[in-house]
């Protein structure tokens, strides 16, 4: 699956998932296995993890094979990052 012409489809699920998921997902990188994906980033809360793996699955056709996705609280997104609220 991690053919150079993956990474332009690797980049738009990238894209997608920010914009779906605006604000509420960050650090996101889809990464390229032999069998499949794994999603790295941080999201406000377990639902938005789910729903960005349910995505990636329905939507965006890849397969899953990790959701490292980490689960922190609004606010230490916001100070991390560097937002003012």
């Amino acid at each position: 699956m991690c053919e150079p012409s993956s990474n332009h489809r690797l980049e738009q699920a990238e894209a997608l998932l920010q914009q779906r998921l605006r604000g509420r997902l960050w650090a996101l990188r889809v990464v390229c296995k032999a069998d499949g994906v794994i999603l790295q980033g941080h999201a406000v809360n377990y639902y938005v993890k789910q729903l960005g793996q349910h995505i990636a699955i329905k939507e965006l056709q890849l397969t899953v094979v990790a959701n490292e996705i980490e689960v922190s609280p609004a606010s230490a997104a916001q100070e991390t990052h560097g937002h003012d609220s």
